[in-house]
C-alpha cells in the first residue's frame, strides 16, 4: 500500500510527502510553488522518462541523455482535467531512432502508469528528437 500526505501550510500551499517521506511544495495559486496539477505532469515526464532510460539502457543503446517535457490542454470546466497532452522526448547520444521509437511506445502503451491514468481523459500524443553526440 502506497501512503503520501498533504499538509496546508499557509493560503493554498501545501507541504506533500511522498511514500519515501521526502517533501514536495506545492501552491494551489502557483506564486511560490508548483501547482498540483502542474505537478501531474512533471509526474508523467519523470514516469515515461524512467521507461525510456531504463529500456534504452537495456537495449545497450549509448544514451547520454534524456530531456522529456510536456505541454497540455485542459478542459474549460470543473474539474479541469488534461484533454490533450503532447510530450517532447529530446534524447542524447548516438541512439538508433528505431530504439527511441520503441522505447517510447512501450513506456505509453505499456510501463508508464501516470500516462496510463492521463489517458483516461487525455489523448496523449509524441515527438521524439535525437540529438547525436
Amino acid at each position: 500500500m502506497v501512503q503520501v500526505s498533504a499538509k496546508w501550510t499557509q493560503l493554498f500551499e501545501f507541504e506533500g510527502k511522498g511514500s519515501g517521506g521526502i517533501s514536495v511544495l506545492m501552491d494551489g495559486d502557483s506564486k511560490t510553488a508548483n501547482s498540483p496539477i502542474d505537478l501531474v505532469l512533471v509526474a508523467l515526464c519523470g514516469c515515461t522518462g524512467y521507461d525510456v532510460v531504463s529500456i534504452l539502457k537495456k537495449k545497450r543503446e549509448p544514451l547520454t541523455g534524456l530531456e522529456v517535457s510536456a505541454e497540455a490542454e485542459r478542459a474549460g470546466e470543473a474539474p479541469r482535467v488534461y484533454t490533450s497532452i503532447k510530450l517532447h522526448y529530446r534524447i542524447s547520444g548516438n541512439v538508433a531512432r528505431k530504439a527511441a521509437e520503441d522505447a517510447v511506445r512501450l513506456s505509453e502503451g505499456k510501463y508508464c502508469s501516470v500516462a496510463a491514468m492521463l489517458s483516461k481523459t487525455a489523448r496523449i500524443t509524441y515527438e521524439i528528437q535525437l540529438d547525436s553526440q
